[in-house]
């Protein structure tokens, strides 16, 4: 009886997870130009064809918005200071003091 009450319980709550999983595909849909697009629940979209998708990419690059710090880069604690990039002399350079080396 405790463990069907247990398995009960372990069930019921699963079961929100289990949904929230399937409501992660996006959606196929169409503009009212009737372009083909994908939209993700998070609330970007993209076209379905892998050509206007490079190009609205590319267009999107140019936007100040989207012009965040690269993933490699060290620095720029809260969007203020020196981004360093991989590449440079001061990449993972360590301390500077001796004894800490």
């Amino acid at each position: 009886m405790k463990r069907l009450l247990g398995l009960l319980i372990v069930c019921a709550a699963a079961g929100p997870c289990l949904a929230a999983e399937l409501d992660r595909t996006p959606l196929e849909a169409q503009t009212a130009d009737g372009q083909k697009v994908r939209l993700f629940p998070n609330g970007r979209w993209e076209f379905v064809d892998a050509a206007k998708a490079v190009e609205a990419q590319k267009i999107a690059a140019e936007y100040p918005e989207n012009k965040t710090r690269p993933a490699d880069a060290q620095g720029g604690l809260f969007g203020v200071g020196r981004l360093v990039m991989p590449g440079d002399k001061d990449y993972n350079r360590g301390s500077l003091n001796p004894k800490a080396r």
